[in-house]
């Protein structure tokens, strides 16, 4: 039975600095570094068949630094921007409290949290849903189909759209969703790829 293994890269610069980041090519922080490599550890007894990741920096250098921490080598080797943090158009670059001083608390909150209201010239998560699931269709779940272990590494928002699907959760569900920096996320799944079981590594230790 497939595994699939999904990471969020670990904290990035703008993380820390509470920026809306998107498609910003922004690289981790020490402490982000730190978190790939624990999730590395935390994958030591996993094989891992084929890794795919978006094209940002963070995501390729926390899959680089889990796998190397967790002494797994990988031949193929994805990487596509349909897997890509969603766009935050012109709030990309903004600190996050200044934009909700200069907006107001509630549609900034509707832009970050709302299933299909997009900031200005952005994505909501029903776009990035929109561009990450064809992806996952034609190019992921041939491979799992096929017996493979796959690990994808990539965003919040590129995630909380895998996860949606795969979980077979409604709009409302998925907003309740907070994927966490750095902690990998195993799926165990049957030939027709139904969750098995789904469980955070290291959560109990």
């Amino acid at each position: 039975m497939p595994q699939l293994i999904v990471l969020r890269h670990g904290q990035s610069e703008w993380n820390l600095q509470n920026r809306f980041t998107g498609w910003v090519d922004v690289d981790l922080t020490e402490q982000g570094v730190q978190e790939a490599k624990k999730a590395g550890e935390l994958l030591r007894d996993y094989q891992i068949d084929v890794l795919y990741t978006s094209n940002l920096q963070r995501a390729q250098k926390t899959a680089d630094l889990a796998l190397a921490s967790a002494g797994i080598a990988v031949d193929e080797i994805h990487r596509d921007e349909a897997l890509n943090e969603r766009h935050y158009g012109d709030l990309q670059g903004l600190n996050k409290a200044e934009t909700a001083e200069k907006y107001g608390d509630e549609q900034v909150h509707i832009w970050r949290r709302s299933y299909d209201t997009p900031p200005p010239n952005g994505e909501s998560l029903k776009d990035t849903q929109a561009r990450v699931l064809p992806y996952v269709e034609k190019n992921i779940v041939p491979q799992l189909k096929a017996g493979k272990n796959v690990m994808v590494a990539a965003h919040g928002n590129s995630i909380r759209a895998l996860v949606m699907f795969l979980e077979k959760m409604s709009p409302e569900e998925i907003l309740q969703v907070n994927i966490p920096t750095g902690v990998p996320r195993v799926y165990e799944l049957s030939d027709t790829l139904e969750v098995l079981s789904v469980a955070y590594l290291g959560e109990n230790s």
